[in-house]
């Protein structure tokens, strides 16, 4: 067993598990995109960070990819990583603002306005399709090609896949295609209609370092009684 420190608590687990995995065993969430249960990690949208070490050395990593270590302190919701993820949160609704799993989260994570051009592209490279593909249908019938802007998922040689057998697996997974709005003007990008946007109550000049993690918050939930 590995002992570690998630929010200064004490958690013992199995050797092989991740920062993701153990942090939500004690309850912590931790917003993610590319990952699904089921599927094998591959940290691409980076939107689960999580900030370990102490001090000078502190560094940001993915929770879905990084495996516990034993002592290693972890801290899922400090102002470093807030900060961290409504920047993606930015950057992935300037490529894809027409996407409902991205709005929602944007809306969760208090992201108002989206300061990058928007794109509008029909993929955010999330992987998620590849790895439906490949490791639960069984297929292999999509993958990736190409380096940086030219990287992109589509069938071997662009031609007509022999063993896709058209189950619609990847676009079930895909967050591009689950689509709702179709703003074009970036302070419009968030909807927001359906989500719940009560500001945080946590004083943030008090609690920099850890942020509010509670879902929903205890204290809101205390206020509706």
């Amino acid at each position: 067993m590995i002992t570690l420190f998630i929010n200064s608590l004490r958690v013992s687990v199995e050797k092989g598990t991740t920062l993701l995995e153990a942090a939500r065993f004690l309850g912590f969430p931790i917003p993610t995109l590319c990952h699904m249960d089921g599927l094998s990690p591959y940290g691409a949208c980076r939107l689960c960070v999580v900030e370990i070490g102490e001090g000078p050395g502190a560094r940001l990593v993915s929770s879905c990819t990084y495996p516990a270590e034993e002592g290693l302190k972890v801290r899922t919701a400090s102002s470093r990583v807030v900060k961290a993820r409504k920047l993606i949160l930015e950057l992935l609704l300037a490529s894809c603002p027409q996407s409902k799993v991205i709005q929602d989260l944007a809306s969760a994570h208090q992201v108002r306005q989206v300061r990058f051009r928007q794109e509008h592209e029909d993929c955010i490279l999330c992987g998620l399709c590849v790895r439906m593909c490949e490791e639960q249908m069984m297929a292999k019938a999509i993958g990736f090609h190409g380096r940086g802007e030219k990287r992109g998922i589509n069938t071997p040689f662009n031609a007509k896949s022999e063993v896709c057998r058209l189950c619609g697996g990847c676009i079930y997974v895909c967050p591009a295609c689950s689509l709702r709005c179709t703003y074009t003007e970036p302070d419009k990008a968030i909807c927001g209609g359906c989500a719940n946007l009560t500001p945080p109550c946590v004083d943030k000049e008090k609690f920099d370092d850890m942020m509010c993690y509670m879902e929903p918050c205890v204290a809101c939930e205390i206020k509706k009684d």
